[in-house]
């Protein structure tokens, strides 16, 4: 029997309990029972008779433990399981696909599952591991990890467009613009077009034919030339440099602040989302 007081110690080891963190399991044990499980010398610990006993019953057990803690431990070595992440569309085609696109092929064991959602979502009631929003948005009661740099937005529209309406030089000329809304579910608003100049913030409340709530139906609206939008810079780069967009009122330009990561604080991250969080943190923050 003393054998398997060995493999109980060892397993407890494996799960990172101490000898005096095990002794105290022990005697506390004992304290319930109301009976002494171990003999103790200064040399040596051997089961009372009692002890004996208990050993015997949970020693078919033994086996099953170890097994389970040598599949926890090669989780270490072999990170899997599934991380699900709420984010914008901006924050998904922009900062999260690059990065995952890099991350996954390196841990075939790992899902992750990405929810696209313009809302607030609490992560917690979502069953979400983690969500990704502007810094300025994240609850104060959150882990927030910067995973990008600052987004610029701008006002575009197609050639086409201009052809038939001469771009516009102030802000305030776009009220009498064809422009093409978003309409955030959050309090059911159009998402507002800003604007800044010399620190001071303009908004302008636009109008036009076509109202969606995804930034791809705006940025595909404005390359039919249907209106003008109102979109982060990076998200039309190519169709900038091909020409088949038109950036107006740059020099009033409204820059967002980054995009974080934001978790509720937890002891014991997994291995795969502490990985994911180190392929997403922006280096050299």
């Amino acid at each position: 029997m003393p054998g398997r007081a060995g493999d109980s110690t060892r397993a407890a080891a494996r799960l990172g309990i101490s000898q005096s963190a095990l002794s105290q399991v022990i005697r506390g044990l004992e304290e319930r029972l109301g009976l002494r499980l171990f003999a103790r010398t200064t040399r040596s610990v051997s089961p009372t008779p009692a002890g004996e006993r208990l050993l015997a019953l949970i020693g078919p057990s033994m086996g099953q433990i170890e097994s389970g803690l040598e599949q926890i431990t090669a989780l270490r070595d072999k990170p899997a399981g599934t991380i699900r992440l709420t984010a914008d569309e901006y924050a998904v085609h922009s900062v999260l696909q690059p990065a995952i696109a890099r991350f996954l092929p390196e841990y075939p064991d790992i899902r992750i599952e990405l929810t696209i959602d313009y809302g607030l979502s609490d992560i917690v009631s979502g069953r979400f591991d983690a969500g990704v929003r502007r810094g300025g948005l994240v609850a104060k009661d959150m882990i927030a990890v910067k995973i990008s740099g600052p987004h610029p937005m701008a006002v575009v529209g197609a050639p086409a467009y201009f052809a038939r309406r001469p771009p516009p030089k102030h802000p305030q000329d776009l009220i009498e613009h064809s422009c093409i809304n978003l309409r955030l579910p959050t309090h059911g608003e159009h998402f507002a077009w800003l604007f800044s100049k010399a620190g001071k913030e303009q908004r302008v409340k636009v109008e036009g034919p076509l109202v969606t709530n995804s930034i791809a139906s705006v940025r595909d609206a404005a390359l039919a030339g249907l209106g003008l939008a109102y979109l982060p810079q990076a998200y039309f780069r190519d169709a900038l440099a091909s020409g088949d967009l038109i950036e107006v009122l740059g020099s009033v330009r409204k820059t967002f602040e980054p995009y974080h990561l934001y978790y509720l604080s937890r002891r014991h991250p997994s291995p795969a989302f502490s990985l994911l969080l180190d392929a997403l943190r922006l280096k050299g923050q």
